[in-house]
């Protein structure tokens, strides 16, 4: 990101960095009703914000889990997505994803448990208080994000679901629906998407069941209606749009594993020692640090998540990548 100066040296931000946020919703909805009246019949409003304003979602900040970082723009958040249920390019679940019918909606939690059962998204939203959590999320791209997310910690839903002694992974299976993702007709992954954890991680208090971000429920590129974000691990680990959750013995096929292996390994953890085949993993480029002579940030373990160090004592995290 640019910065300007004054003339006495002192940093001033872009006035698009301080404009309050009503007035970007009035704007935004100023020029949807706009788009609607003069290019909706030509096929040109972009689907996903031509539907109304997310509602609000209350939560109590948890500072002992919250990065004190300056957070992502929400613009930026909710238009640079990997997404590829709506399109392989950042920008295409910002324009594709209103076709996504996040109610009715229900999550079914089965496998290896003593209580199986189904939740529908107002059960979710009261299994437990919600709390904003702000995390950095790291894509294994090389870009980076803070962002205030809401949920609770998924361990609320081990407790419900009393896994047995056979548990030892647990699966997040994602919505295929050709109807509402035009991208699950490609073959780029295998559908549908696929994610899971070691018992001990998704137990850990950081895993969080996401509802909602900046305060609102989750807008439908970033995974409504619910996600899990797993923020010690890069971004494609945080499973979107879940509808099943498998307790299960063995580890789980995941889809980035699936389909390129020696890339993606099941483990995931950010590890600046672990680069990806084609790319270094030691620096990150924070979105909205975009200017020329930015310099990008160093990596750090775990994403800066030191507290999960511990699940993997004597693991060797260069075979297990």
């Amino acid at each position: 990101m640019l910065i300007k100066r004054s003339p006495n040296g002192i940093d001033l931000p872009f006035s698009s960095e301080i404009t309050p946020r009503e007035i970007f919703e009035s704007r935004r909805t100023f020029i949807k009703q706009l788009a609607v009246g003069s290019i909706a019949g030509a096929g040109l409003l972009d689907q996903a914000w031509a539907q109304s304003g997310n509602a609000k979602l209350a939560a109590r900040l948890n500072p002992a889990w919250s990065a004190m970082e300056k957070q992502t723009a929400y613009k930026d958040a909710t238009t640079y997505n990997n997404f590829y249920e709506f399109g392989t390019d950042k920008s295409d679940p910002a324009h594709y994803a209103g076709t996504l019918k996040p109610r009715p909606w229900t999550v079914s939690i089965e496998g290896e448990v003593k209580k199986p059962f189904t939740l529908d998204i107002d059960s979710l939203l009261k299994l437990a208080p919600l709390e904003e959590r702000v995390y950095r999320l790291r894509c294994v791209e090389g870009w980076s994000m803070v962002i205030p997310w809401i949920g609770y910690s998924f361990s609320e839903i081990i407790k419900k679901a009393e896994p047995t002694g056979n548990a030892k992974y647990v699966e997040f299976v994602s919505l295929a629906d050709k109807k509402q993702m035009p991208g699950v007709g490609s073959r780029v992954l295998d559908w549908p998407y696929v994610e899971g954890l070691r018992m001990d991680e998704a137990n850990h208090p950081l895993a969080l069941l996401t509802l909602g971000m900046y305060g609102e429920v989750l807008p439908n590129q970033n995974g409504a209606p619910v996600r899990i974000i797993v923020p010690w691990k890069y971004g494609f680990k945080s499973a979107k749009s879940i509808v099943k959750i498998r307790f299960v013995k063995d580890m789980p096929r995941t889809a980035w594993n699936l389909a390129a292996p020696s890339e993606y390994g099941f483990y995931s953890n950010v590890n600046p020692d672990v680069d990806h085949p084609r790319w270094s993993q030691a620096t990150e480029r924070r979105i909205g640090e975009d200017g020329f002579f930015t310099r990008k940030r160093k990596t750090l373990m775990f994403n800066g998540y030191s507290d999960v160090a511990s699940l993997y004592t004597g693991m060797d995290l260069r075979k297990n990548f």
